[in-house]
């Protein structure tokens, strides 16, 4: 770690929200003549990887800078005031929590800008592309950075315009469909979560986030706390997607370009668990605490359900789109996070952030992966990458079975990628074992942690319904490793088709672009400690209240 004084440390988060904005709006004038290159096209791409790097490097920085020995505390402060009539402030911050969701959505936005650069969107001029994906970059940091629940709620709904856009835009078939869809849940969901934000702020006298998990809920009632924890819960829980009110991720990752789904997956998800922690679980324990089993029966239905759905995806004949299956895995993923915080303890809610940041890294490789191959076949259809014939052979062919196949009537079972494409196929399959909960990577310690917190919950709740949810998204994962496997069996392995056309293996800039994602997956595999390390004492200090 570096020691670096508090007004750098200031002006770094300050940046990570405003240096993203003045890159989108640079993107939209005229490449000086010098910076142009080979087009204009190319200048604003080289634009966007310039200003999502100068924005990771300031999250590195701000992660170095940051005390480690006091993680619950709040650093790099600014503290503003802004509406004096609400009490409404520029109120930023950084924690133990926040502060890895920050660099993470930093990463992700600079992979996504690197393998934007090298493979342009096709559709529109990339100058809207590059200025809305900066604009995200800038809500979503935003989101995690500010300490005001009017601001929380204004970069909320800021990612809201760029995303609708990059799918509508730049998306695939049903792009349009998709986006309204998007737009529309997650817009009904914010109106009634803005009505929980306000009635919290007025009873209590503050729309401050670090004073309201100081009282701890003291200034609100029961009653009070249990309408909040309603109406914010269910702006929240659209977003992440909880079970029942999911069904908007599947089609947008199936229509969404493929960074689109890289930053959807991998930190516009986390906005919604954020806001169940950094709010409602300091601000309204005892409405949370009424909530809490619904939230876990919600939490561990999601899992069972996005594993089956993921499990008739994986099928041979189901004609599943490789894409709507991680969507799918997506919300038997955050389902996890959400059983975690439902515990309302230390363990349960460790569990859930580190999950957070697992999934997105995980789910972030894996739709570069599957964006690659796409381009590769033109496909991400299963049934086309196992190479699987839907009827018997021809009787009057008749010609032999094709060679390496080990049914009469299928061409080989397999799309081959250990032999035609190794590198691809390896990293594939890394992915998937990575996501099913490989001991020794990344994705392991949440969902373990999060069972553990369901063993013993909290005081106030029922431990016979935690021991029936944490059962029953024990077996949960049992599932998962099933349809990843069953994925990995049917893209990865089998004979090479005769003549089959030859397949790229993995390009210099896709290496750079995914390497950080695997070393990361390893490297919080094998040290949890250090990610841990820093949630853990900002946690017992939320659920507290700071008394501890």
């Amino acid at each position: 770690m570096i020691d670096i004084s508090e007004s750098v440390m200031q002006f770094l988060l300050a940046f990570l929200l405003v240096g993203p904005l003045l890159g989108a709006a640079a993107a939209l004038l005229p490449a000086p003549p010098g910076l142009r290159g080979k087009s204009p096209d190319q200048a604003v791409l080289r634009h966007g990887v310039t200003v999502t790097g100068a924005v990771l490097v300031a999250a590195i920085v701000l992660a170095l800078g940051f005390d480690h020995d006091q993680p619950s505390k709040m650093q790099a402060t600014t503290d503003i005031s802004w509406i004096p009539a609400l009490d409404v402030r520029i109120h930023l911050g950084t924690d133990g929590i926040s502060l890895p969701l920050l660099v993470l959505t930093a990463l992700l936005t600079f992979l996504s800008a690197l393998h934007t650069y090298f493979k342009p969107p096709a559709g529109p001029s990339p100058k809207a592309f590059v200025a809305l994906l900066l604009v995200l970059e800038s809500g979503t940091l935003a989101a995690f950075a500010v300490l005001d629940l009017i601001l929380f709620f204004l970069a909320f709904e800021m990612v809201l315009i760029p995303m609708y856009f990059l799918i509508a835009r730049w998306g695939g078939e049903g792009r349009a469909e998709a986006a309204w869809k998007f737009v529309l849940y997650t817009l009904l969901g914010s109106v009634v979560m803005l009505l929980g934000l306000l009635l919290i702020g007025i009873k209590a006298g503050t729309f401050d986030m670090v004073a309201l998990a100081t009282d701890n809920g003291r200034s609100l009632t029961v009653s009070v706390q249990i309408i909040a924890v309603l109406a914010i819960g269910t702006g929240l829980a659209v977003k992440t997607p909880m079970w029942p009110l999911h069904s908007w991720l599947p089609d947008a990752h199936t229509a969404a370009p493929t960074v689109g789904s890289v930053l959807l997956a991998g930190v516009l998800l986390k906005m919604g668990t954020y806001g169940f922690v950094r709010i409602l679980l300091p601000a309204a324990p005892d409405g949370f605490r009424t909530f809490a089993p619904y939230l876990a029966a919600f939490a561990v239905v999601g899992i069972i359900y996005g594993s089956l759905a993921c499990l008739a995806l994986a099928k041979e004949g189901a004609k599943g789109d490789l894409k709507r299956l991680i969507a799918y895995s997506s919300v038997g993923h955050m389902g996890f996070v959400l059983l975690g915080i439902a515990t309302m303890t230390p363990t349960g809610v460790n569990g859930a952030l580190f999950a957070n940041i697992a999934h997105g890294l995980i789910t972030g490789l894996l739709f570069f992966l599957v964006g690659a191959l796409k381009d590769r076949t033109g496909t991400v259809d299963l049934d086309a990458l196992s190479r699987l014939s839907s009827g018997l052979r021809s009787a009057t062919s008749g010609s032999a079975a094709t060679s390496g196949s080990a049914v009469p009537g299928r061409l080989p079972a397999g799309a081959a990628l250990y032999g035609r494409a190794p590198r691809l196929g390896g990293l594939l399959a890394f992915a998937a074992v990575a996501s099913l909960g490989l001991p020794g990577l990344a994705g392991f310690w949440g969902e373990m942690l999060a069972l553990f917190g369901a063993f013993d919950p909290a005081a106030g709740l029922s431990r016979p319904a935690f021991l029936v949810f944490m059962s029953i998204g024990a077996f949960g994962t049992l599932l998962t490793a099933a349809y990843l496997l069953v994925v990995v069996r049917r893209v990865c392995m089998g004979a090479p088709p005769e003549q089959a056309p030859a397949l790229t293996d993995v390009r210099g800039h896709e290496f750079a672009a995914w390497t950080p994602l695997v070393v990361l997956t390893v490297v919080t595999g094998l040290w949890p400690g250090a990610l841990i390390g820093l949630t853990d004492p900002a946690v017992q200090q939320l659920l507290t209240g700071g008394t501890r």
